[in-house]
């Protein structure tokens, strides 16, 4: 009985004497360190997109400006300026071949493509038949739709860059965010492996 008395004696002592030198550690490493983010956040606008939209909407090319993407401005309206030209031409095109096929349906055989003589006296036979003229009227047609559509596709793809682009700058590139290669060597089975790993710090 005295025997295990003492040896739970003893044991008490030791744990008591273990745990207090354990605090006694862990209060001697125990040190306030305080660490100062060096990283500056930059401000985010979620509206800016929105804008950068709007304003090219308003003005193509405006957008791109919004975003100091000045280089893009005069692509924008080459692009748009190339679709517009291509349209207007069209549409001429088309007015000349339709008024002509319709002075023929008038009776009247004066119109740019019947032809002339050297003494100005109309010929004979039209050099451009009135099938060829509802065969030109029919291209022009599908050019200048075709040109409209290109145009407005134009506009809509400068609205789009606009957007994306405002997006784009906005994306967080900080330190906070990294991918990195990793090399490891395995020892189950005494191989290296490659790989890719992303930390995240917040």
């Amino acid at each position: 009985m005295f025997l295990f008395f003492f040896i739970a004696l003893g044991f008490l002592q030791f744990t008591w004497s273990q745990t207090e030198t354990d605090s006694i550690i862990s209060n001697k490493d125990e040190k306030l360190i305080l660490i100062r983010d060096t990283i500056v956040s930059r401000q985010i606008d979620p509206l800016a997109p929105s804008k950068a939209a709007f304003y090219s909407a308003i003005l193509p090319g405006l957008g791109q400006a919004y975003n100091k993407k000045y280089w893009k401005i005069p692509i924008v309206y080459a692009a748009i300026g190339t679709g517009v030209y291509l349209y207007i031409n069209n549409t001429n095109e088309l007015n000349r071949y339709r008024d002509a096929y319709k002075s023929r349906l008038a009776g009247f055989n004066t119109d740019e493509f019947w032809g002339t003589d050297a003494n100005g006296i109309p010929l004979a036979a039209p050099r451009i038949e009135s099938d060829g003229l509802i065969r030109a009227q029919q291209t022009f047609r599908r050019n200048q739709e075709l040109s409209l559509l290109v145009t407005i596709g134009l506009y809509a793809l400068n609205i789009i860059d606009a957007n994306v682009d405002a997006h784009l700058m906005q994306f967080n590139v900080d330190e906070n965010l990294a991918v990195k290669p990793h090399y490891k060597y395995n020892q189950m089975d005494n191989t290296t492996d490659l790989g890719l790993t992303i930390n995240f710090k917040f």
